[in-house]
């Protein structure tokens, strides 16, 4: 009773400022109006979470209230002093996939072997639908080049992590997953700057070499030091497995600076220097503290995994409050159609996953899944190359509306498939079970619907 009226009370404020807010639009003082509607999202967020079905928007919502504190009140979200908040964008984004690859290890690839339809399918729907529905809304559409540009950008990257979230909301095929989104995010040196070559290449110049190597950088090492962090931390591997993981890790790092050698056009001295750090910072560093981690925890990795978690969600609010600020004034002439047009590109990308999926003869578990592997991208890879080109104010503006775009949607559709369980070869009795878990499980869950 006391957790409904907290909510209530907090629903009546959201709505109290938020209708004060609107009311000031006619004539009103612009810092006002952004004090009650920023005062009035967050009233809003705290009160979504006293509810058991609507408590997976919070996290969204809070993101709605810093990025109209980013448009009310830009030039606080820009710098401090000398220091330009952007250039933190690039470390959490790394510090965001090293949580993700501490949770995965080797095994997550298995879905390959196991399903292999599944994943062969929503791989290749994710980087040929999503790419090719991004270019037809740019071409389309007129907006600014490097708008245009980012359109695009944020078709060709990989899934985000949100989507396995929804997966699991939605009864689907959480294991399919796992699998598709790691799969999707190796791939992606190789298929994202190939993709915005050839797509996005008329609307602004694409460096494939750098983009590859900005990629490694943000997205591949830092999982491969979680793979090693992992693989120390929970220490379930044998002597022969983890010295097999170890040499294909340090082969990675080794192509890593073959790239960095054709992008950077360094001597061999400079490549060197490179290697080291890439190997201390990337191997050594994540083997240490996984060893350390595990006789501090002694196997209780709970409060680890809720830090990453936080430190993920804090982090992406951060990259597109920074991205929102940077690009206010071009958001404030392009803001409606970008909003409409993300929302199209996202939403077909559920609807085609899945029946296209259906077409192939998936069950329906698995068109689900890819539903969300295909319409749910990695935001916070796309705003981070839009910053390695330097066009973070411009390029970087769709994956900011795309992010919580999809969380929206995506937590949508969810909770519509989570009330309809798939019934392919199973009783009454075992859906009811699958359905009484998932709701002891799903509060829990529900807190990481971003930690992409």
């Amino acid at each position: 009773m006391g957790k409904k009226i907290y909510s209530s009370l907090f629903f009546v404020c959201a709505l109290l400022l938020v209708s004060s807010g609107i009311s000031y639009f006619a004539g009103g003082s612009s810092t006002l109006i952004g004090i009650l509607l920023i005062a009035g999202l967050a009233a809003l967020a705290t009160a979504v979470r006293g509810s058991d079905k609507l408590k997976g928007f919070s996290y969204t919502l809070w993101i709605f209230t810093a990025v109209a504190a980013a448009m009310f009140f830009p030039k606080y979200f820009v710098s401090v002093g000398d220091f330009k908040f952007k250039t933190l964008i690039t470390p959490l984004l790394q510090v965001i996939m090293f949580g993700m690859g501490s949770q995965l290890s080797l095994k997550d690839f298995t879905g390959v072997i196991k399903m292999p339809k599944g994943v062969i399918v929503g791989v290749f729907s994710h980087y040929m639908i999503m790419p090719l529905i991004a270019f037809t809304i740019a071409s389309i559409f007129n907006f600014p080049p490097e708008i245009a540009a980012g359109i695009i950008l944020i078709g060709c990257v990989p899934s985000g992590l949100a989507s396995n979230v929804m997966s699991f909301l939605a009864h689907a095929n959480v294991a399919l997953g796992i699998t598709v989104g790691a799969i999707s995010t190796l791939l992606s040196p190789f298929v994202t700057p190939s993709l915005m070559k050839w797509l996005g290449g008329q609307y602004i110049a694409v460096d494939f070499w750098k983009m590859m190597m900005d990629i490694l950088n943000m997205i591949i090492l830092p999982i491969v030091a979680g793979f090693i962090f992992n693989l120390y931390a929970k220490g379930k591997e044998t002597k022969k497995a983890r010295i097999t993981q170890l040499i294909s890790y340090i082969v990675v790092i080794i192509l890593t600076n073959v790239v960095f050698l054709k992008a950077s056009g360094t001597d061999f001295s400079g490549l060197m220097i490179h290697f080291v750090k890439a190997m201390c910072w990337f191997f050594f560093l994540p083997m240490v503290g996984g060893i350390a981690l595990a006789r501090i925890l002694k196997d209780d990795f709970k409060v680890m995994e809720s830090i990453l978690s936080m430190v993920s969600m804090v982090g992406i609010t951060f990259i597109v409050v920074v991205i929102t600020a940077s690009g206010r004034d071009d958001l404030m002439k392009v803001g409606a159609l970008l909003i409409l047009t993300s929302l199209m590109h996202n939403l077909t990308g559920y609807f085609t996953g899945y029946w296209l999926s259906r077409l192939v003869g998936l069950p329906e578990k698995d068109r689900r899944t890819v539903a969300f592997e295909v319409g749910m991208q990695n935001g916070g890879l796309a705003s981070g190359l839009a910053l390695g080109m330097g066009k973070m104010a411009t390029v970087g503006l769709a994956p900011a509306v795309f992010g919580p775009l999809m969380n929206i949607t995506g937590s949508i559709l969810a909770n519509f498939w989570r009330g309809k369980p798939p019934v392919e070869n199973k009783t009454e009795t075992e859906i009811e079970t699958e359905k009484k878990v998932s709701e002891e499980v799903t509060e829990k869950e529900t807190e990481k619907i971003d930690i992409k």
